[in-house]
């Protein structure tokens, strides 16, 4: 199956955007340099998430075709945490974060939304996404919506206030490549559906 790219709203709801397509060269790939600076010129040229969101797409798709050194980066969960974190850009004053994320096989990340608008790529292995709305009559109350299974270059779009579960599957770690903007903070939360609480996080 071709990869696929989804897009997930406030309310959970998943739309599938179209692939694309673009010319690829040997002689001169698509570096993260170029896929930066073409990174902050949509950022100043799309005012909103969803419309930045829709041009940033094709931009990751075109990096990952061009840049086998992303799959050779030495990443791995760490053991006791069952996730690791590596950050490939990360300026101060500047919104935006790129950076590798490593799971463990089996490892579940809690309930959350980012306070950010976001893309999540997968590289490796294959992840189950568990999406999820407030409810209408409590907010701290959540309401199942739905649930994709990625696998290596599916990639998903997060509004802000989307909110997920990431569960690793398989038996080998779980590699993927994230965008994210400039998170606030006060609207970064994580849900506890026993105890029907949201806390910042």
């Amino acid at each position: 199956m071709a990869p696929q790219t989804w897009f997930i709203d406030r309310g959970g709801t998943q739309e599938l955007w179209p692939a694309t397509e673009f010319p690829t060269s040997k002689t001169q790939p698509y570096r993260l340099y170029r896929f930066l600076t073409d990174l902050e010129d949509l950022l100043n040229r799309e005012p909103g998430d969803r419309q930045r969101l829709q041009a940033l797409y094709p931009l990751v798709q075109r990096l990952l075709q061009s840049s086998e050194w992303l799959q050779l980066i030495p990443i791995a969960p760490d053991p006791d945490t069952g996730w690791a974190v590596e950050i490939l850009y990360d300026e101060p004053d500047f919104p935006l974060t790129v950076q590798l994320v490593a799971w463990e096989p089996r490892r579940v990340s809690p309930i959350h939304n980012h306070g950010c608008w976001g893309l999540v790529a997968l590289l490796q292995g294959q992840e189950e996404n568990q999406f999820w709305r407030r409810s209408p009559g409590d907010s701290s109350q959540l309401v199942e919506t739905g649930s994709l299974v990625l696998n290596p270059g599916d990639l998903v779009c997060l509004m802000p206030d989307a909110i997920h579960r990431v569960k690793a599957l398989g038996t080998t770690p779980t590699i993927s490549f994230n965008v994210y903007g400039e998170t606030d903070y006060d609207q970064r939360f994580e849900f506890d559906l026993d105890q029907g609480r949201a806390t910042n996080f």
